[in-house]
């Protein structure tokens, strides 16, 4: 835990300097840390002049909020903004070391010096690994006003925080910077440490950064370190980065995400996109069987009857899957995503499930009509269970479909509850397979039902 008092010790960037972290051992990324928002680089959206979070800042009038953004972007670089442009005593805790005594230790000291006039702001970093009873604890603090949260999250906080200490906070969505604002910061790296670095070097650096500053500057004075003349080039900076861990995490947003962006490009019929968001999920570690099973699901939801030979391959690729294991498993997993890209789509699965569901919740369980009901006892017989069906193979050749070649003296019977007698359900699509199925449904459709006989049924 980290307090910076509050009144005239630590105000405006007058944090002793182990406070802020800067000396000369620390790392280049903390030695860089700026200490006012004339120097912080990017999130303009959000503190860039005139923006909210920038005036609440710099009038030291901040209310509770959430900063939500992914690694290297700038939340705690923020919040330590606020602790140095702040009169109010500011006290910092880390979720995955502080615990619930700690937390109510904090709010207690933030009552008393609330009742001496001293406002304390609560900065809690990595906020979605508080646990339901942590952020309860500060829930009611501030509720009352007792404290001033700041929370930093890389994950969505509509499922990590709790929705009754979200809508007491005000969500701030920072983005990975672009390369253009990395490449200024690595600038200023380079500046620090004295050295010099070749054009492709850099780019390459940049790029590999994908937004995050703290990678850059960590892989930039690593380069400079292994060079004893300080000049950095491409190779150095390759052996600094090694393989970069992918931005992916099985519990949170990436997760959610990037089979997201799968599902949506396979639905799209992209089979690029497809395989690279494949690859990124596999390459992460991701389960196989988990993206194998929403591939099973996308062949029965996306593509059904347009190609009904889909859902076999996806359930020939889970086979697959578990029994040939990882790594070799990407292969029918690559032959499956490509597969359902290529594939007609038809969502008529879906929608006719949901139809029928809608009349199930409006008009509840309807009577099964008596010629549709099964008939083992002399006593059902006598009440019509079962009268008037006429077997379905007795009448056009069981009336499969097999295009519009229906018999004019065909007749068809209901099979439909009788209020629901007019309802349709499954419309047919005009892609792959359904195409004839559609010809066939509605030339079944423009029938004359012969009428039933049940009466009040």
């Amino acid at each position: 835990m980290r307090r910076s008092s509050g009144g005239q010790g630590a105000l405006f960037g007058q944090q002793p300097e182990s406070e802020r972290g800067a000396g000369p051992a620390a790392p280049l990324a903390a030695r860089l840390r700026p200490g006012r928002l004339a120097e912080f680089v990017g999130q303009d959206h959000i503190i860039g002049p005139g923006r909210a979070l920038r005036l609440a800042i710099e009038r030291d009038q901040l209310t509770s909020l959430i900063l939500w953004g992914p690694p290297g972007s700038g939340k705690t670089t923020l919040a330590r903004i606020v602790a140095g442009a702040t009169h109010a005593n500011f006290v910092a805790l880390s979720a995955v070391s502080a615990g619930v005594a700690e937390v109510r230790r904090v709010i207690d000291d933030a009552g008393r010096l609330r009742r001496a006039g001293v406002r304390t702001i609560l900065f809690i970093d990595e906020i979605h690994r508080f646990s339901k009873s942590q952020q309860d604890a500060v829930l009611q603090a501030v509720e009352d006003g007792t404290v001033t949260l700041i929370g930093a999250t890389t994950e969505n906080p509509s499922f990590e925080v709790n929705s009754a200490l979200l809508s007491r906070c005000r969500v701030f969505t920072l983005q990975a910077l672009t390369d253009q604002q990395v490449d200024e910061i690595v600038g200023r790296g380079v500046a620090e440490l004295g050295a010099r670095i070749g054009a492709e070097a850099r780019a390459f650096l940049v790029e590999m950064a994908h937004g995050d500053a703290r990678v850059a500057l960590t892989a930039l004075e690593l380069a400079a370190t292994a060079r004893a003349d300080q000049v950095i080039d491409q190779a150095s900076v390759e052996d600094a980065l090694q393989h970069r861990p992918l931005s992916y995490d099985r519990q949170g947003d990436q997760h959610y995400d990037v089979i997201s962006a799968f599902i949506k490009s396979v639905r799209g019929s992209d089979p690029d996109a497809a395989v690279y968001w494949l690859a990124r999920m596999l390459e992460a570690g991701e389960d196989p069987l988990f993206v194998v099973r929403r591939m099973v699901i996308l062949a029965a939801e996306d593509i059904g009857l347009a190609d009904p030979r889909a859902l076999s391959v996806a359930v020939a690729a889970q086979q697959a899957v578990h029994f040939v294991g990882m790594p070799e498993g990407y292969l029918p997993l690559t032959e499956c995503a490509l597969y359902l890209a290529l594939a007609p789509k038809s969502n008529s699965a879906l929608t006719a499930y949901h139809h029928a569901k809608q009349d199930l919740e409006q008009l509840g369980s309807q009577p099964v009509p008596l010629h549709l009901r099964n008939a083992p006892t002399g006593l059902m017989k006598h009440e019509g269970y079962g009268q008037g069906y006429r077997y379905a193979h007795d009448y056009n050749r069981g009336a499969q479909p097999a295009g519009a070649d229906l018999p004019p003296a065909a007749r068809l019977q209901e099979y439909l509850p009788r209020a629901l007698a007019d309802h349709r359900y499954y419309e047919p699509g005009t892609a792959g397979d359904e195409a004839r199925l559609n010809a066939w449904l509605r030339a079944r459709r423009a029938e004359t039902p012969e009428p039933q006989t049940d009466a009040g049924v």
